[in-house]
């Protein structure tokens, strides 16, 4: 059976998989591009600790095109809004140079922004019109959230906050009218699948090859380009465990011990994240780990044959 026209490759998976190398690969073999979707390899200068093997993307001797990465500077907030409006860009950007987008990234929220296609707004918190609902009632309130149209959630009515909080979204939307549409995106979904054992030594020995690289020096490189330690600790993971050990917090034992910890705990969440996105409709290739780089290509290719590119 053939899948309807596709228009995208991604490539998603768990920390410490190898997912960028298979993206890189694959757009090699495509004519693709990779859009990178991982919501700390967006910043600058954020190298070791967010896994930016920037190496991974050279094939044949020949660099494969990516996108948003180190487009943010370290301290400032990036987020899934901001994500989706520059996916979108390079997304189109790609497409009018007639080559193929491969988005590739182990972030659930920022894939499941654009594979789902919902539309996202950041709608800021407006006090006057807060002070004003406060003086109405539970009742009141609901019949005014309904008057913006049907409900789509109806757990809104169920809680004064949240009732509030709705308001507000649907007041600032009826001023500030999204313009256009999210593009309808058919992806060809790659995962890449490991035995958990082996998940786990990778990202032990990941973390090893990290330190002894630079990993504590780049942090060290932040702290003394301005950033305060709570900005970093913001970031999680490495940054907030190797600060910790910068500013004399605790040892290099422990560090070592809580990030290794945290890393697995994080996989663990990641692959939690991927099966509930295919218990909501995605559908996911897993491609076996173990395999050869060239075995995977293959692979994902066989499956592609399959699928008819606009």
């Amino acid at each position: 059976m053939k899948h309807e026209k596709a228009d995208m490759i991604t490539v998603l998976g768990p920390t410490a998989t190898g997912k960028t190398r298979l993206a890189a690969l694959l757009a090699a073999e495509t004519k693709g591009e990779v859009i990178s979707a991982d919501s700390r390899q967006v910043y600058r200068g954020m190298d070791i600790g967010t896994g930016k093997d920037l190496g991974d993307y050279v094939v044949n001797g020949r660099k494969v095109p990516f996108h948003l990465v180190d487009i943010a500077d370290p301290g400032t907030e990036y987020n899934v809004f901001a994500f989706q409006r520059d996916f979108l860009r390079a997304y189109a950007e790609i497409g009018e140079r007639g080559n193929l987008p491969v988005l590739c990234g182990g972030t659930g929220l920022y894939l499941d922004a654009v594979l789902r296609g919902y539309r996202l707004q950041q709608v800021p918190e407006n006090s006057a019109l807060r002070q004003k609902l406060n003086s109405f009632s539970d009742t009141k309130l609901i019949e005014i959230l309904k008057s913006y149209g049907t409900l789509h959630n109806t757990t809104d009515i169920g809680d004064r906050k949240r009732t509030l909080r709705a308001i507000e979204i649907k007041a600032f939307e009826k001023q500030h009218p999204l313009s256009g549409k999210l593009p309808k995106i058919n992806s060809v979904n790659f995962g890449i699948a490991f035995p958990r054992e082996t998940v786990r030594r990778r990202i032990t020995q990941r973390l090893e090859n990290r330190l002894e690289n630079g990993m504590i020096e780049e942090v060290q490189r932040l702290l003394q380009s301005g950033l305060e330690p709570e900005q970093l600790t913001f970031y999680g993971l490495e940054y907030r465990f190797v600060t910790q050990h910068v500013t004399g917090e605790i040892t290099y034992d422990e560090m070592f011990s809580k990030l290794n910890t945290a890393i697995h705990q994080f996989s663990k969440r990641q692959m939690t994240w991927f099966r509930r996105m295919e218990k909501r409709g995605t559908v996911i290739h897993w491609i076996d780990g173990e395999m050869a780089e060239e075995e995977k290509v293959a692979a994902c290719l066989q499956i592609l044959k399959q699928a008819s590119f606009k």
